[in-house]
């Protein structure tokens, strides 16, 4: 079935309930978007599972998008394995009331999508029953994923870069620009990054351990250099002779002409 076909199937079998089919999506990736009403949420996923020209058995993911004051869309992805075709099934949630039928008894694996979504974007499902924090700390308060959540930590620490000179209130130059939670070299770790170092932090969590101060060899002071020795200087226009005798002489004696090529003695007394 083409992704047109999956939406109008769907929406044939939600009748009269007022369905909208879509395909979101292009080329090899469209796929059937069917938008319903948050009553009929579960009713959707079960005709899309039990249905025989769809039979969506496999339950992909659920999740949610903050749409501000147009509250919340719940969206949830099934996928058949013996057809192979997809849909996408959306429902919206007033922010004030947001909270929509559970699908776990359709779907089980269903459970940790909805607690997530419930924990990110405080969305509630009724019929779970067990809504209890899946990834953050039982003591967290908020929901990060709400586009009004604040973070805190940018708000307790500026932006620790600018992404064009003047983008900055300190102003100045460009600076290396961090992820927002990523400290900065020498921040953490077990051995801070000495000072002046630039790159990742040191230590057991950052990379190598830092030198000890002790086995860096100490610069000299400025003008406490070793003079140079001078060069000796010549009687002559010429350059200055050696200190010593060039290859092939002999201490005290005349330099000895190299032999010929055809001169050369052999072993037995002969010439070669």
């Amino acid at each position: 079935m083409t992704p047109e076909e999956v939406g109008a199937r769907l929406v044939a079998l939600l009748a009269p309930v007022k369905a909208t089919p879509s395909v979101s999506g292009g080329q090899r990736y469209a796929r059937a978007t069917v938008d319903v009403p948050a009553a009929s949420w579960r009713d959707a996923l079960c005709a899309a599972r039990d249905d025989a020209e769809l039979a969506c058995d496999f339950f992909d993911w659920l999740s949610a998008v903050d749409e501000l004051t147009e509250g919340f869309d719940v969206v949830a992805h099934l996928w058949s394995t013996r057809l192979r075709h997809g849909v996408l099934l959306r429902t919206r949630l007033p922010r004030s009331a947001a909270t929509v039928a559970s699908v776990v008894d359709v779907y089980p694996g269903a459970a940790w999508h909805e607690r997530e979504t419930h924990e990110m974007f405080g969305i509630g499902f009724a019929g779970h029953g067990e809504l209890r924090p899946l990834l953050l700390p039982p003591e967290f308060e908020g929901h990060p994923l709400r586009k009004e959540f604040v973070l805190a930590s940018r708000v307790a620490k500026p932006w620790p870069g600018a992404k064009e000179p003047g983008e900055s209130e300190a102003g100045g130059g460009r600076r290396p620009i961090r992820p927002p939670g990523v400290p900065a070299p020498g921040e953490w770790g077990a051995t801070p990054t000495p000072a002046g170092a630039g790159g990742a932090g040191e230590g057991p969590r950052g990379g190598t351990p830092a030198r000890p101060a002790g086995d860096r060899p100490a610069r000299p002071a400025p003008g406490a250099r070793p003079a140079r020795t001078p060069r000796p200087t010549g009687t002559g226009d010429g350059p200055a002779a050696p200190d010593q005798p060039a290859a092939g002489a002999s201490p005290g004696g005349p330099v000895a002409d190299p032999p010929a090529r055809g001169d050369r003695t052999d072993d037995d007394g002969g010439t070669a």
